[in-house]
């Protein structure tokens, strides 16, 4: 079964709108693997516009399942994730006033930067992960880092998915997810899956050990409910 890790970052940004604190962060973070979900995911960004530093602290001495703290590699995002040591960093190329995140990195114009900054997080025990779009050169690339692990950015997917193109849409991840396999690569998934997509994603991509889904799953929970929500992504993705 590939495993759900659910992004809390718009469960800190409704609270952020109003401030005070509600709905209690933790608190959903504690009921959502209580609902089944195997991991909780943050990203925390300069500007902590939606999770916070300190939230990201609080969170690694109350989550019981995988805790993935996502992020680019500044001075003070790895200051942050050695002090926490979560079980996987998943490092991401956005911008600091990047809406979310919109690229994977180019890992070989990045190599020996990302080398380094994965060779730090392996020496404490952290998983690293590295967000590739699904081009067998850059996973290629990120094999030479060091990485445990690739997430595979799926926007792309999910946008030819919508246009009712499903089989175009996934035959480059299918394809870069075999070339990551090949390379002992463990394979993550995110941004854009939701409960209309996972599931054929999960049927045509092999290998993947993970997803992280937030902004749908949050959206999808406001009609649903939350425990209904994880409870039907678990089951799409058996």
């Amino acid at each position: 079964m590939t495993k759900l890790s659910v992004n809390i970052n718009k469960i800190a940004t409704l609270r952020n709108a109003r401030g005070g604190n509600v709905p209690n962060l933790l608190k959903t973070a504690s009921d959502i693997e209580s609902f089944g979900a195997q991991g909780i995911t943050v990203h925390p960004r300069p500007d902590e516009r939606h999770i916070r530093y300190q939230d990201t602290r609080d969170l690694a001495s109350l989550v019981t399942t995988e805790f993935n703290v996502e992020g680019n590699p500044v001075r003070a995002f790895i200051d942050l994730v050695l002090e926490v040591r979560p079980a996987q960093v998943t490092l991401v190329p956005d911008a600091i006033d990047a809406i979310t995140s919109n690229a994977g990195w180019d890992t070989i114009k990045h190599k020996a930067f990302l080398k380094e900054v994965i060779s730090t997080f392996q020496e404490n025990g952290i998983r690293t992960s590295i967000f590739t779009d699904p081009d067998p050169k850059m996973i290629e690339g990120a094999a030479e880092t060091g990485t445990d692990r690739i997430e595979l950015y799926t926007e792309g997917f999910a946008k030819l998915y919508d246009e009712g193109k499903p089989e175009i849409a996934v035959r480059p991840y299918s394809e870069a997810a075999k070339v990551a396999h090949s390379l002992e690569l463990g394979i993550n998934a995110g941004h854009d899956l939701s409960l209309a997509n996972i599931k054929y994603f999960k049927e045509h991509v092999p290998h993947v050990l993970e997803v992280s889904i937030g902004h749908a799953l949050i959206c999808e929970s406001l009609y649903l409910g939350l425990e209904n929500v994880v409870s039907m992504y678990l089951h799409r993705l058996k």
